[in-house]
């Protein structure tokens, strides 16, 4: 994937806080040429390494929904296909240091019977496709983790731990839920990973396991920001909620949100909706300042309602900056890439995700006419928001 990353996962304890703590200072040299009457002196100059800024980028996409229209137009005589679907956004996805997506249904494999709505299971292709395309963690928590109980989700997180890629929101076990997930970067930038559910459509959790799926709850999230803080530069919260279909925010959502900034979040992707709602900043209680996107929308689903066929991969610049042995993280350069699910609608077949100022009149009528729109819903809130258009 060319992505620079890699996962360490950190248990808390007190000692390994305490050893996190002792940085050194990291010196390293530089030298130039300057003339000064004619003559040639070599200069050499220290450079302390907490004078420099790095930066990075984070990207997201919305909700993996795999239908049985979906997985069937993927399989093939040897299994399933995705990456025909997902070929023409592989090279979006793949360019930031790290992207994440809302992988909304489990991936128990067919040993255990596919199905769709209500109660979802899809085949672990889904994973190997999302890995290749240059996905780096999926968050796991929403209403369908427990659609097929505990034996589809053992069975996607032992894929998903196969393939080597990081999960959020459901565990194997309350050990593996201790765990706080952060992808430490070459930059020397670290970013931990939260998801959590506001349910899961009435299916309750099997007592003693809660572990399975995170589900809302603002104490839980109080402590578990808190562990995040301490062993990352950046935390970012993978949050289910919203009404469906809505394409603006509740007031349930604005509110939880504002409680996460002002627990020093810096970063909400929402989920859920299906469909795409705006993004902004939310001042947090201590002057911190929070990128919050409402709702990514469906990446790739069954769902043929116009609005929920359009999503995308949001992308942000996270800086750190070394000033005096002060470190500052800042997030800058919103983007958006607007993408459409286009399939042919007779057949239910040739299922793809395409970039939306790609599309065609044939493919779209009136297509630029409902990107211009889509751009104006997506920036009401975020005006230097700037799209990807190459």
């Amino acid at each position: 994937m060319g992505k620079r990353i890699r996962l360490v996962i950190f248990i808390i304890f007190i000692g390994s806080l305490l050893l996190s703590c002792q940085k050194g200072k990291e010196q390293y040299e530089t030298s130039y040429h300057a003339k000064r009457d004619g003559i040639d002196i070599l200069l050499k100059e220290e450079l302390d390494i907490m004078q420099r800024k790095r930066n990075v980028t984070l990207a997201a996409v919305g909700d993996i929904l795999i239908h049985d229209r979906v997985y069937n137009d993927a399989k093939g005589t040897e299994g399933y296909h995705f990456m025909p679907m997902l070929e023409k956004v592989q090279p979006y996805l793949s360019q930031p240091t790290i992207t994440t997506a809302n992988q909304e249904t489990m991936i128990g494999g067919e040993e255990i019977g596919l199905s769709s709505y209500p109660r979802f299971n899809s085949p672990v292709a889904v994973g190997d496709a999302l890995k290749t395309v240059g996905v780096d963690i999926v968050s796991l928590a929403n209403n369908h983790t427990l659609d097929r109980g505990e034996q589809a989700i053992q069975r996607a997180i032992s894929h998903w731990n196969n393939i080597n890629m990081p999960y959020v929101g459901s565990y194997h076990s309350q050990e593996d839920s201790e765990k706080v997930r952060v992808i430490h970067t070459e930059e020397d930038i670290s970013l931990s990973f939260l998801g959590y559910t506001y349910g899961t459509n009435g299916i309750p959790t099997p007592d003693g396991k809660e572990y399975l799926v995170n589900r809302i709850n603002r104490k839980a999230i109080a402590k578990d920001v808190k562990k995040a803080k301490k062993v990352s530069d950046v935390v970012v919260l993978n949050l289910h909620f919203g009404n469906q279909y809505e394409r603006m925010p509740n007031e349930k959502q604005k509110d939880l949100v504002q409680y996460v900034a002002d627990l020093g979040v810096d970063v909400v992707f929402g989920h859920h909706p299906h469909v795409l709602q705006p993004m902004e900043w939310i001042e947090g209680e201590k002057g911190n300042r929070t990128f919050v996107i409402y709702s990514l929308g469906n990446f790739l689903s069954g769902q043929d309602e116009f609005y929920r066929r359009i999503g995308g991969m949001v992308q942000l610049t996270i800086q750190k900056e070394w000033d005096k042995g002060k470190e500052r993280i800042t997030l800058h350069s919103p983007k958006f890439l607007p993408t459409f699910v286009d399939f042919t609608e007779e057949s239910e077949s040739d299922y793809q995700v395409i970039p939306m100022y790609q599309l065609t009149d044939e493919q779209l009528t009136d297509h630029e006419k409902h990107y211009k729109e889509m751009q104006q819903h997506l920036s009401q809130w975020m005006p230097e928001l700037t799209f990807i258009e190459k």
